[in-house]
This record gives structure tokens, sequence and C-alpha cells, in this order.
């Protein structure tokens, strides 16, 4: 198990980078005081990490909070996403250029391609290598790359992607694919860790956080975490904000830990990447 810390801890990137591996997604938080106001409560409170991306229609709010906040710009880890329709060579050279402008940085820590698209992604990908060479991002990864995905794109690729963020909840835990990533030095990353909601309707969870003296979404969490996945939960309400955030101080034994795995159905909340049609 990787050493986890605290709020501020992180897992170190195949190329060096450190990430931290708990922040706030920003995913259905409306741009203007929806999103200010969670960003803000998130730094506050000692998130350093901020997940966005163009198609959240969120950014300016994201890069008006980080502006306003009293953390140092180069201590909070910020994550965008280049969304389908601007994927290719040139257009995702624009579209980091109009996410920047948007945040109002002159700088990413990471950019992901947010869907894979097949020959499509690679030149998307050879986009994002040189703006990792121009020092413009600090990592590059990939979002929703089933292993063939990954396969493929590491084909063409000279750079091998330092993140791959999944759905991922107990539901869905996609061992192989996390071993796949392991083993080629791909951090994994949890979106949608709570099942849409999902999580709070499962006896066992309840029962076990129950013993841990733990919310389940806490107890959830916490299992992502000791997995080595890097997860971010969307919240708006500074409360659950701050509760998400309260999972430094126990620790799943083993056979939790795989009481838990054993949950995994392969069960979707969200789409397919083999069959989605956006």
């Amino acid at each position: 198990m990787r050493n986890i810390t605290d709020l501020q801890g992180t897992f170190t990137l195949n190329n060096g980078v450190e990430m931290p591996y708990f922040g706030l997604g920003v995913y259905l938080s409306k741009d203007g005081n929806e999103v200010i106001s969670a960003v803000k409560d998130a730094l506050e409170h000692g998130y350093r990490h901020i997940d966005t991306a163009s198609i959240y229609e969120n950014e300016n709010g994201v890069g008006q909070a980080i502006e306003e906040s009293s953390v140092p710009r180069e201590d909070i880890f910020v994550v965008s996403k280049v969304w389908n329709s601007d994927q290719g060579y040139d257009s995702t050279l624009k579209a980091f250029d109009a996410t920047l402008e948007r945040l109002g940085l002159d700088y990413l820590d990471l950019y992901l391609i947010h869907w894979p698209k097949g020959e499509l992604s690679k030149e998307t990908w050879k986009a994002m290598e040189r703006l990792y060479q121009e020092k413009r991002v600090r990592a590059i990864g990939v979002s929703n790359f089933l292993q063939h995905h990954l396969e493929n794109l590491l084909d063409a690729a000279e750079i091998v992607p330092m993140v791959n963020q999944m759905e991922f909840h107990p539901y869905l835990v996609q061992q192989e694919l996390i071993d796949f990533c392991n083993k080629k030095d791909i951090q994994y990353e949890a979106w949608s860790p709570m099942m849409q909601g999902n999580i709070f309707g499962i006896e066992l969870l309840k029962e076990m956080a129950a013993k841990y003296n733990k919310t389940v979404a806490q107890l959830v969490l916490r299992w992502d975490l000791q997995k080595g996945v890097i997860t971010i939960p969307k919240s708006s309400k500074k409360e659950r904000i701050v509760a998400n955030a309260d999972i430094f101080d126990f620790e799943l034994s083993e056979t939790d830990m795989e009481a838990l795995d054993k949950l995994d159905r392969g069960k979707r909340f969200g789409p397919d990447p083999d069959n989605f049609d956006f």
C-alpha cells in the first residue's frame, strides 16, 4: 500500500511530478457562484487538487476561485481535459489555449484526453506531447481509456500517459485495467467514486462504515486511496467537501479491502468507453 498521510499527500507520476491523491471534482458545478464557492471552500480546507474540463463549462469560475484564494498558484494542482469535438492536432492546441485563458492561468498541472476517439486521439496526443515538451503543462494523460485504447495510443506515443482517469467504484473495479496501468506506470484515477449516490444503498458498506465510525462516503474514498487510486469526489456543499476529506485517521483492514473489491459487478453508471455517441 502506498503511503497515505493527509489531505495534501501525493502520489508520484512517471515523470516525477507529485500529484495530490485527493482532490475536488467540479463536474455539474455551475459556473459562477456555485463553483467559485466550492473551489474556495476546498482550498481553504486544505485541498490542493482541482479537476475540471472544458465540457463542464465552469473553467472561468474555477480560475476566479484560484485567483481569489490565499493559496499560491504553484501549490494548487489544476487539471482540465480536451473535449471530443476539439480532438485532433491543431484543434487540441487551440482548445488548450482557450482552457488556459478561461482559467486565467499560464500553465496546467495535468491535461487529459477526455474520451478515446481512435486514430484521432493519436493526433490529439501528439499535440499534448508538444504542450508537455514546451512546459505549458506539467503532466499529460487520458481519461476513459480501456486497455486496448491505451495500447493503440502507446503504439504512436513518444511519451507514456502519466494518468488514466476512469469510472471507478465498488461496482466497477476493473482490476485487470488497474494492473495494466500499474505495469506501464500510468497512475489510475477515479471519477464517480460514489456511483452517482448509489453507494449509500449498499448494506455491506453501511455495516462496514459503522464499524469504523465513518460515513459510507468516507469508507469508499479511503478504499480508493488504499488501492493506490487518486480520487476526486465532487460536491458543491461546504460540509460535504469537508466531510469527504476526513479519511486520514483510519485504515481499512486487508479483509475489508478484499470484501469491497468483491462487490465488483462490472456495472457502469456513466458511458461505456467502447460505446458512446458524443
